[in-house]
Protein backbone atom coordinates (compact mmCIF):
# COMPACT_ATOMS: atom_id res chain seq x y z
CA UNK A 1 0.00 0.00 0.00
CA UNK A 2 2.61 2.64 0.63
CA UNK A 3 4.72 2.03 -2.73
CA UNK A 4 1.06 2.66 -4.41
CA UNK A 5 0.59 5.54 -2.08
CA UNK A 6 4.35 6.89 -3.28
CA UNK A 7 3.56 6.49 -6.54
CA UNK A 8 0.46 8.02 -7.08
CA UNK A 9 1.11 11.04 -4.50
CA UNK A 10 4.34 11.42 -6.41
CA UNK A 11 2.89 11.18 -9.68
CA UNK A 12 0.79 14.09 -9.11
CA UNK A 13 3.35 16.58 -9.60
CA UNK A 14 5.16 15.07 -12.57
CA UNK A 15 2.35 15.24 -14.38
CA UNK A 16 1.18 19.15 -13.75
CA UNK A 17 5.11 20.14 -14.52
CA UNK A 18 5.04 17.87 -17.97
CA UNK A 19 1.14 19.68 -18.48
CA UNK A 20 3.44 23.16 -18.04
CA UNK A 21 6.13 22.33 -20.68
CA UNK A 22 2.99 20.88 -22.72
CA UNK A 23 3.49 21.35 -26.52
CA UNK A 24 -0.56 21.68 -27.11
CA UNK A 25 -3.57 22.52 -25.38
CA UNK A 26 -3.88 19.28 -25.76
CA UNK A 27 -1.42 17.52 -24.48
CA UNK A 28 -2.06 20.16 -21.36
CA UNK A 29 -5.12 19.46 -20.35
CA UNK A 30 -4.24 15.55 -21.26
CA UNK A 31 -1.36 15.72 -18.41
CA UNK A 32 -3.38 17.84 -16.13
CA UNK A 33 -6.32 14.82 -16.65
CA UNK A 34 -3.83 12.18 -15.60
CA UNK A 35 -2.78 14.24 -12.52
CA UNK A 36 -6.70 14.56 -11.29
CA UNK A 37 -6.67 10.85 -11.53
CA UNK A 38 -3.65 10.14 -9.97
CA UNK A 39 -4.76 12.65 -6.72
CA UNK A 40 -7.98 10.43 -7.05
CA UNK A 41 -5.97 7.37 -6.58
CA UNK A 42 -4.14 9.02 -4.09
CA UNK A 43 -7.16 10.01 -1.96
CA UNK A 44 -8.33 5.78 -2.74
CA UNK A 45 -5.00 4.86 -1.09
CA UNK A 46 -5.54 7.37 2.03
CA UNK A 47 -8.86 6.30 2.51
CA UNK A 48 -7.37 2.80 2.64
CA UNK A 49 -5.12 3.41 5.23
CA UNK A 50 -7.91 4.87 7.12
CA UNK A 51 -10.49 2.05 6.87
CA UNK A 52 -7.92 -0.39 7.89
CA UNK A 53 -6.54 1.85 10.61
CA UNK A 54 -3.46 1.02 9.76
CA UNK A 55 -2.92 4.56 9.87
CA UNK A 56 -5.16 6.27 12.65
CA UNK A 57 -7.90 8.79 10.74
CA UNK A 58 -7.48 11.62 12.53
CA UNK A 59 -3.24 11.92 11.00
CA UNK A 60 -4.93 11.36 7.53
CA UNK A 61 -7.80 13.89 7.75
CA UNK A 62 -5.36 16.88 6.50
CA UNK A 63 -4.00 14.91 3.91
CA UNK A 64 -7.37 13.63 2.88
CA UNK A 65 -8.50 17.20 2.76
CA UNK A 66 -5.71 18.42 0.77
CA UNK A 67 -6.08 15.66 -1.98
CA UNK A 68 -9.90 16.61 -2.43
CA UNK A 69 -8.44 20.38 -2.83
CA UNK A 70 -5.84 19.02 -5.72
CA UNK A 71 -8.98 16.66 -7.15
CA UNK A 72 -11.22 19.97 -6.83
CA UNK A 73 -8.12 22.44 -8.69
CA UNK A 74 -7.38 19.92 -11.49
CA UNK A 75 -10.22 19.34 -12.19
CA UNK A 76 -11.54 22.88 -12.70
CA UNK A 77 -8.50 24.18 -14.74
CA UNK A 78 -9.06 21.10 -16.82
CA UNK A 79 -12.43 21.98 -17.27
CA UNK A 80 -12.16 25.85 -18.12
CA UNK A 81 -8.81 24.74 -20.41
CA UNK A 82 -11.01 22.69 -22.60
CA UNK A 83 -14.24 25.34 -22.46
CA UNK A 84 -11.20 27.97 -24.01
CA UNK A 85 -10.59 25.86 -26.78
CA UNK A 86 -13.86 25.48 -27.76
Amino acid sequence: MANQLLRSGTSIGANVEEGQAGQSRADFVSKLSIACKEARETHYWLRLLSASEIVPEPRLAELLDEANQLIAILTTITKNTKAKGK
